[in-house]
C-alpha cells in the first residue's frame, strides 16, 4: 500500500495537525492537514506582506517559463509567491521562500517570454500560474494591455481573495476581452477553506465574493474545486451557493484532481 505525505515546513504550522485519507489512482493517499485552530491567519494581511517581497513597482518576480499541455496547450509563467498555503500546493520553495533571488520581470519582459514560446508551439493561450497572480495589480494589469492588442487567451488562474476583497480590481480584470477568469476554491465551504489553506475561515467567502463580483462586471469566469475534498453533501452545498450567485457557475464548475507530484514522499 502506497502513501502519499505531504510535508509542512515549521514556519507554516499555524494549529494542531491532523491527517486523513482519500482514494487517488487506486491508492490510500495520506495527507497531512492543518487543523482549523486559534492561530491561522488573514489572507489579505499576508497578500500585502508578500507584495514587498515579489513586487516592485511595475516588476513581479516569476521562477520560470514554460509550455503546459493544459488548456490543450498553453505558454506559462510561473511567479513567485501566494496569500493562501494550500497543503496540498505543488510550488514548494517560491511559495515558501519568495524573498529567494527570483528575477524580477516587467510586463513586457514577461509578456515576451510567453510569446516567444506560443508562437514556437502554436500555442493561442497564455497564462500566469504556479502562486498567485493577482498580487502585484500594476504588473498584472499592464501585462493584460499587452495581451489585449494580440489574438491571444489569457487564462487567469487565482484564489480570488483579492478579487473578493476588491471589487474594483474585479471590474477592471473583466474589462479585458482576452481575459478568461478561472477561480480554484479551496474547499467547499469555511471550515474546509481553513483546514486546508490554515487561513482564517471567513476568507473563504472572499473566493465566492471574488465569483459575485466577476460576474456582476460580466466577466468571463468559472470556478473549480478539488474532487477529492470535495464529498457529495458538501459538494450540493457548494453549488447550492454558487447558483444563487449565478446558475451558470453551479452549472460549469471544474472538478480538479489531485495528483502526486515527483516532490511527494511515498511511504
Amino acid at each position: 500500500m502506497k502513501f502519499f505525505f505531504t510535508e509542512i515546513p515549521a514556519e507554516r504550522v499555524f494549529a494542531p495537525l491532523k491527517c486523513t485519507c482519500i482514494r487517488l489512482n487506486n491508492c490510500r493517499v495520506l495527507i497531512t492537514l492543518v487543523r482549523t485552530g486559534d492561530c491561522v491567519y488573514n489572507p489579505v494581511e499576508l497578500s500585502e506582506k508578500i507584495e514587498k517581497i515579489v513586487v516592485q513597482g511595475e516588476l513581479r518576480k516569476y521562477y520560470r517559463f514554460r509550455p503546459a499541455q493544459y488548456y490543450g496547450g498553453i505558454a506559462t509563467a510561473d511567479c513567485v509567491g501566494c496569500n493562501l498555503s494550500c497543503i496540498y500546493c505543488w510550488s514548494k520553495a517560491p511559495r515558501e521562500k519568495p524573498s529567494k533571488a527570483w528575477r524580477f520581470y516587467s510586463p513586457e519582459q514577461a509578456f515576451r517570454m510567453m510569446d516567444v514560446i506560443a508562437r514556437k508551439r502554436g500555442y493561442s493561450q497564455l497564462r500566469i500560474s504556479g502562486n498567485e497572480p493577482t498580487i502585484g495589480k500594476q504588473h498584472l494589469l499592464k501585462l493584460l494591455e499587452l495581451v489585449e492588442r494580440t489574438d491571444y487567451r489569457f487564462i487567469l488562474e487565482t484564489n480570488g481573495i483579492l478579487l473578493g476583497r476588491y471589487p474594483a480590481y474585479a471590474r477592471h480584470i473583466s474589462n479585458f476581452k482576452c481575459v478568461h477568469v478561472r477561480v480554484s476554491l479551496k474547499g467547499c465551504d469555511p471550515e474546509q477553506f481553513s483546514l486546508l489553506t490554515g487561513a482564517n475561515p471567513e476568507a473563504f467567502e472572499l473566493q465566492l465574493d471574488a465569483l459575485r463580483n466577476l460576474t456582476d462586471a460580466d466577466g468571463s469566469v468559472h470556478a473549480a474545486v478539488m474532487k477529492e475534498f470535495a464529498p457529495e453533501e458538501k459538494l450540493t452545498s457548494l453549488k447550492r451557493r454558487l447558483a444563487e450567485i449565478n446558475p451558470g457557475l453551479a452549472r460549469d464548475l471544474e472538478l480538479e484532481y489531485l495528483m502526486p507530484f515527483p516532490s511527494a514522499r511515498y511511504i
